[in-house]
């Protein structure tokens, strides 16, 4: 007996995409009380937020194919305030104004409130911990169903949102980029507090009582997913950043760290995060199976 997911790709995208634009605000609000010198990097941030969150809307919309028959749908989903859906959408659509907002004042010059800020940052950071909810109220799935999913994808989004963040600095602005030392030292703990919450979450569900949780954990450490998981999400989402951050943090000279080949470096180092953070959100998707499921592991 086969199970097809019931969510793929697209909605991969849009979790990945909506926790990312949360992270590039939290990044650019952090940049502002730790770096204000770093006026460019937390323009950066103001731009991706917006644009990646309406990009992973586009692609929710273009995957509720039933919304389009309907249109109505989307509009009942502001009707029960008691579903985590619709906090979602709120989350998302007072979280999509108040970025575009902000990215307009900015590139037109014009100063933008502190407090305007700390409520795009609270947002953003509701906007990530809603992603992990989203699929924590499916309460047949024990990989979803687990209180940590939240806070790994919270912890996720931030890391790939300063990613983004940092990626783009070291082409565009490499200057700021060599001042934003705090920054850097605290984007270099979150993959490591992310592997510890993976390891987590993994153990909690193979001990679910229901050998569904115990076959989903297995399809990623060594069944059908098991490349994707070991390689690209262990290996470049999260090791190897890691160990490439030690070294340019504190083990390589400061002119090294400053130098072009360094950069380079940390660019192989931000992208790893990135193509991490996406396929942690495509493998949470893929290789949860129901309780109803009964599919024992070979």
């Amino acid at each position: 007996m086969t199970y097809e997911p019931i969510w793929g790709v697209i909605i991969a995208c849009y979790l990945f995409l909506a926790g990312l634009g949360g992270g590039a605000f939290v990044t650019s609000t952090f940049l502002r009380w730790r770096h204000p010198e770093a006026v460019n990097m937390i323009r950066i941030g103001r731009v991706i937020a917006p644009v990646v969150v309406v990009i992973g809307l586009v692609l929710l919309m273009f995957d509720a194919t039933a919304g389009f028959h309907n249109p109505l749908r989307f509009a009942f989903l502001l009707t029960n305030f008691g579903s985590v859906m619709t906090w979602g959408v709120v989350f998302l659509g007072a979280f999509t104004v108040v970025a575009i907002i902000v990215a307009a004042l900015d590139l037109t010059g014009h100063n933008v409130p502190k407090w305007l800020d700390i409520v795009g940052a609270v947002l953003g950071v509701c906007v990530a911990v809603y992603t992990g909810c989203l699929l924590g109220v499916c309460k047949t799935f024990p990989l979803w169903n687990n209180a940590l999913l939240p806070v790994l994808f919270l912890v996720s989004a931030v890391s790939t949102g300063m990613a983004s963040v940092l990626l783009t600095a070291i082409v565009k602005h490499p200057e700021e980029f060599n001042s934003v030392g705090v920054l850097k030292k605290f984007h270099f703990c979150l993959p490591i507090i992310e592997l510890a919450l993976i390891a987590s979450l993994m153990f909690i569900t193979a001990s679910n009582a229901s050998p569904a949780g115990w076959n989903s954990v297995m399809s990623l450490l060594a069944g059908e997913y098991l490349l994707p998981f070991w390689f690209l999400l262990v290996g470049v989402g999260l090791v190897v950043p890691t160990a490439l951050e030690t070294w340019l943090l504190f083990f390589s000279p400061r002119e090294f760290e400053e130098s072009r080949k360094a950069h380079l470096i940390s660019a192989a180092s931000d992208a790893g995060v990135l193509i991490g953070g996406f396929v942690l959100r495509l493998l949470v998707l893929l290789a949860a199976l129901p309780i109803t499921m009964v599919v024992p592991w070979a």
